[in-house]
């Protein structure tokens, strides 16, 4: 070793030496009642140990350490983050009197920094209703979702965790009717894709361009995608280990899906017992985006809210296995975007789903279709700190959830109401 790099050597071990090592932040909660959704029970005074952005310890004889910031949350019930798996943060529709017109300003006038900065917006409204976690599945223009999750990443504002899709593979024409001057200017937020070539050059696409998950879009033209396209889709996707949800909102479409071996598959708003049956023996989770009947009303289709209700009822029976979205891309006059979200809880209820299977749909259920078993969606030893506080006990009724006073995110408080 040369003088020089021994000296070098040494002054690195005196100042290790000289100074204490560095620790991230301990936050001790003390929660006057703490829920488990993935055994739909309630402890009472329970501590939460949280060292940087995990979860260190809970149990009800932690022994806080000196110097950590203690919340003491004696009045609340303390639970996991909220999950939703069905968001388009950074598509907002303002339908004014007519939804078609709201429509046509946002794809049309749109560019993709306005669609981000609605997503900015969107991003901290969720996480101040609870939602520390969305799986946000397109439209989204040129990739704006990738760089909102890239931000939220970096910390740069407040919102939830992001996982994201990229731009949604469908068949010639996406969800639009194409103008005939124009036939590409859905492209914006599509990759049409109707050969193997194309559907293969769009996954990989995506997936360069950091997209998390893929979303398809089966079946909203006459021509829809097969079991065989889908089933090419799903292995495409495995090689690269990512997973894929699919638009249904067919029969066909729904059950060409879940054959087609999808993790998930979104809305099937009036999907038979018989297709139910088969998502469930598959392991296919349904994301049904279940509308509340203020939403229904602004889209000028009521009639589809006793429908939603229904299929719901019926999964539930069935044992379907399902996860919360929301899939809410319209503002909701008088709701922020978060608190609008939360009235999807008014479905669940009105089909008498009980409280601890809704609290597991929007935590563990979700956590397991999005592979975060263990992560997000519990508050156990090594999970990420994502905790919220309600004023009631959601088990008891669930539209508690609609009175979030306490979030933390990543171990970072970002509201406390008790202060």
């Amino acid at each position: 070793m040369t003088f020089k790099r021994f000296t070098n050597f040494t002054i690195l071990l005196l100042i290790l030496f000289a100074f204490p090592t560095l620790r991230a932040q301990v936050t001790a909660i003390k929660a006057g009642k703490l829920i488990d959704p993935a055994t739909g029970t309630t402890q009472t005074n329970v501590t939460i140990l949280v060292e940087g952005k995990k979860i260190k310890s809970v149990g009800t004889d932690i022994s806080i350490p000196a110097g950590a910031e203690v919340i003491d949350l004696p009045s609340m019930t303390v639970l996991p983050g909220l999950i939703d798996c069905h968001t388009h943060l950074c598509e907002m529709i303002r339908v004014k009197d007519d939804p078609e017109y709201g429509f046509k300003v946002h794809y049309v006038d749109k560019t993709t920094v306005d669609r981000a900065l609605d997503g900015v917006a969107a991003a901290y409204s969720f996480l101040e209703h609870g939602f520390t976690t969305v799986r946000d599945v397109g439209n989204s223009g040129e990739f704006a979702d990738i760089s909102l999750r890239n931000a939220l990443r970096r910390d740069l504002f407040p919102g939830p965790t992001m996982i994201t899709t990229g731009k949604i593979i469908a068949p010639f024409g996406g969800q639009f009717h194409a103008n005939a001057d124009n036939l590409e200017h859905a492209l914006v937020d599509y990759f049409f894709a109707d050969t193997h070539d194309e559907i293969l050059k769009a996954i990989r696409t995506n997936l360069h361009l950091g997209a998390d998950w893929i979303k398809i879009v089966v079946d909203d033209q006459r021509y829809i995608y097969s079991e065989e396209d889908i089933r090419f889709i799903v292995d495409e996707c495995t090689k690269a280990g990512v997973k894929v949800a699919a638009h249904t909102v067919t029969e066909q479409g729904a059950i060409n899906a879940i054959k087609g071996g999808v993790a998930s598959i979104e809305h099937a708003f009036t999907l038979s017992d018989e297709g139910l049956k088969l998502a469930k023996e598959k392991g296919t989770f349904l994301v049904g985006t279940d509308f509340p009947k203020i939403a229904w009303d602004l889209y000028r289709a009521p009639m589809m809210y006793p429908l939603v209700v229904d299929r719901l009822k019926r999964a539930y029976a069935i044992g379907t296995p399902m996860a919360f979205g929301s899939d809410l891309v319209i503002e909701v006059p008088g709701y922020s975007r978060g608190a609008a979200t939360l009235e999807f809880l008014n479905t669940w209820v009105e089909a008498e789903i009980p409280n601890d299977y809704i609290l597991k749909a929007m935590t563990t259920f979700a956590a397991e279709l999005l592979d975060l078993t263990g992560k997000r969606g519990i508050i156990q030893d090594g999970a990420y700190a994502d905790i919220i506080a309600t004023t009631e006990n959601p088990l008891d009724d669930i539209l508690a959830l609609k009175n979030v006073g306490f979030v933390m995110k990543n171990g970072k408080v970002f509201k406390n109401s008790k202060k």
